[in-house]
């Protein structure tokens, strides 16, 4: 918890701490897995005494916004990713709107986004990194994705664009990172946006550099089910200094002050500005210069992500030797599965482990995936398939480029199983015994 302000000293404090460490041993002691009755979940949080101490540190402040532990948590993610400002939000879907919606602050000139641009996404993807673009008025562009690595090629990409292309949002699917230094240069040379969504992706890498780090701006998640969690949360990181106040605005209210919560007067003028058409002198704490939104996430989030960020190094290690063990586990079964493969010159941080059953498999998908939720290992879908075929997209106007075959297959045939921290060794084979124990009897 470098970098934070300390709080007021007091015996009684530190005793009220120290019995919530006491607490936490005794209420959250792990409890024996029983094989075939203890639930292996697909995601999940792991957490010790120290979350819960300082969640109940954050607390004993009473400062129910963002405060000390929020300033300290996003400068504490900044350096963790390579981004020069971090802003922490109430989750990543807030965090992916936020992202997109700054792009269209007028400030920004002619980048700036407006309705009827086009915005790239992959249809196999999380709702939530397409629909910024419906709510800005903005035209989705559909693109396909490569299986194995489950990402949106650059070619791809570049296929789908057009003079009204203003901006590319995709995410690195389940912590494997797309092309980005690619797409990155491809979106430098057409002028066009480059959103990062990383929200299932904290620690990932490609040629060398943190996901988050090549686009405009960055999102994560920090949901239970993610690398890092502080309960509901996000965050958008940049580097681009004409994006710092776009994305304090939109997210506080679309205001033009910028005073932190409790703070008057930052600018030394709070009544001496004339902005559009207020009468002069109108409180600047009360000036909007943008369709903005209260996305804020509270200390107390704050205070339990800074302990999981320092955690961070180590959850990702797990994952990957989860991931391998299971890549290296289920090889001799790939006549019936596609194993997934990371990206060129990347460093997956990887959220899950990704299957597709092969066509002429002699088994559907649902078949394996009932067999391992059987055995309380649970499994999950990659989030919409292919979000064209969702419900809520009915009537939404979109441009699809090509037939979306990939989309469709893995809307059919593609699923994928847990690698968190929280699956051991002894869990993990058992794992990979259930999976041999199918094929074995197909």
């Amino acid at each position: 918890m470098s970098g934070l302000r300390p709080a007021p000293d007091g015996a009684r404090r530190a005793a009220t701490l120290e019995a919530a460490r006491a607490y936490a041993r005794e209420r959250f002691a792990p409890t024996p897995f029983v094989p075939g009755k203890t639930l292996i979940p697909a995601s999940g949080k792991w957490f010790d005494e120290e979350e819960l101490a300082a969640l109940v540190d954050a607390s004993l402040d009473f400062w129910l916004t963002t405060g000390r532990y929020a300033e300290a948590f996003e400068a504490g993610l900044a350096a963790a990713v390579g981004a020069r400002f971090a802003f922490f939000v109430n989750s990543g879907s807030s965090a992916n709107l936020l992202a997109l919606s700054a792009l269209t602050a007028p400030e920004l000139g002619e980048r700036a986004l407006k309705p009827g641009d086009e915005v790239v996404v992959t249809a196999a993807s999380f709702p939530t990194t397409v629909n910024p673009a419906i709510q800005n008025g903005l035209l989705p562009v559909l693109v396909d994705v490569d299986i194995p690595t489950y990402n949106a090629t650059a070619a791809m990409v570049a296929e789908a664009l057009c003079p009204k292309t203003k901006a590319v949002m995709l995410a690195h699917a389940l912590g494997n990172p797309f092309e980005a230094a690619a797409l990155a240069e491809l979106c430098e040379k057409r002028g066009i946006w480059l959103i990062e969504d990383c929200c299932d992706a904290l620690g990932a890498t490609h040629h060398g550099k943190p996901v988050s780090t090549f686009g405009a701006v960055g999102t994560f998640s920090f949901y239970p089910a993610h690398h890092i969690t502080t309960g509901e949360g996000g965050a958008v990181v940049s580097s681009k200094g004409s994006l710092k106040r776009p994305l304090e605005s939109f997210r506080d209210w679309g205001r033009d002050c910028w005073c932190p919560p409790g703070v008057d007067n930052t600018c030394g003028k709070r009544f001496g500005w004339t902005l559009g058409g207020l009468p002069a002198g109108y409180d600047h704490k009360y000036t909007y210069t943008n369709v903005g939104y209260n996305l804020k996430a509270t200390d107390m989030q704050a205070a339990v992500g800074l302990v999981q960020l320092g955690r961070l190094e180590r959850f990702v290690a797990a994952r990957r030797a989860n991931f391998d063990a299971l890549k290296a586990a289920l090889k001799p079964y790939e006549r019936f599965l596609i194993l997934p493969e990371a990206t060129a010159d990347s460093e997956a941080s990887w959220f899950g482990f990704p299957l597709t059953v092969r066509e002429g498999a002699p088994f559907a998908r649902e078949a394996l995936t009932s067999h391992l939720e059987g055995s309380k290992i649970a499994t999950r879908l990659l989030f919409a398939g292919n979000v064209a075929r969702q419900p809520y997209f009915k009537g939404v106007a979109h441009r699809k480029v090509g037939d979306l075959a990939n989309a469709d297959r893995v809307m059919r045939g593609t699923f994928w199983v847990g690698v968190h921290p929280g699956i051991d060794a002894v869990r993990r084979a058992y794992m990979i015994e259930r999976f041999e124990a199918f094929f074995k009897a197909l």
